[in-house]
């Protein structure tokens, strides 16, 4: 049955506490302060930003300006600047590319590849005259290669120290250069400590197996016969289909003859 109120029927205030008399007036008095404490937290805040509106926009503007100005230099200095040294490096570029296949006149090919010929860039001059491209990083690879293969050692240390590797393997190879030029330096100590730089470079068919036989054979120099049996046991075990294998076993016997 539905239940009508009756005309001058008034609702009982709720209790709280048992009490009759006791209502919602003190909850109401309490939100009541929170707002007014948030209304003032938010007039400290606006006035906050009022009085250092201009630092505020001083921040957000250099902000701005520091991401448009970057962005500019990208596009309108590096990215120009990038492909110039491309342009500069491509007969150097491909003097050593077939250096690298012609082994009857590597030497000449290396040497021009260096210095440049017909009034073009040599790989010294990209690396002197675009610092910072990614071009200029890779004629640095190339030109440490080059002097290396040009028994020019000190300069093949110097100029393969100084490039970052894009990848594993040219950085591989890198390391594993210095470690040839400090050989052919009679440094047998700092040409193990870069062979080993080369195998932890990257894990791979081709360097790995070299630069372990390498490491190998300067510990054996070193009279580090354990060191030497850790890195051929290691081709025999990991790389067993690469040509270092081949002649593993003698160098493991010798390993454990010393």
């Amino acid at each position: 049955m539905a239940t009508y109120k009756k005309r001058g029927y008034k609702a009982k205030e709720v209790s709280i506490d048992g009490d009759d008399n006791v209502n919602f007036n003190d909850a109401e008095s309490t939100t009541a302060e929170v707002f007014n404490t948030l209304d003032e937290g938010a007039s400290k805040t606006e006035e906050w930003v009022s009085k250092n509106q201009n630092y505020i926009l001083g921040v957000i503007g250099a902000i701005a300006i520091g991401v448009l100005g970057y962005l500019a230099y990208s596009q309108f200095v590096v990215q120009p600047k990038e492909v110039e040294a491309g342009n500069e490096m491509f007969y150097a570029m491909q003097d050593f590319n077939q250096a690298l296949q012609n082994t009857e006149a590597q030497d000449s090919l290396y040497t021009l590849a260096l210095n440049g010929r017909n009034g073009k860039f040599g790989l010294v001059d990209v690396v002197d005259n675009y610092k910072g491209t990614k071009n200029a990083n890779l004629a640095t690879y190339a030109a440490g290669m080059s002097y290396l293969n040009t028994q020019k050692y000190q300069e093949a240390i110097d100029f393969l120290n100084d490039y970052t590797a894009d990848d594993a393997m040219t950085g591989a190879l890198a390391k594993g250069g210095i470690g040839d030029a400090f050989m052919q330096l009679n440094q047998p100590e700092e040409a193990l400590e870069y062979y080993e730089k080369a195998i932890s470079e990257n894990a791979n068919s081709f360097t790995t197996p070299m630069f372990l036989q390498k490491a190998g054979a300067t510990a054996l120099e070193l009279g580090k016969a354990d060191v030497a049996l850790k890195y051929f046991q290691r081709i025999k075990d990991e790389f067993a289909k690469s040509p270092e294998a081949n002649m593993v076993d003698v160098y493991i016997a010798m390993a454990q003859n010393k």
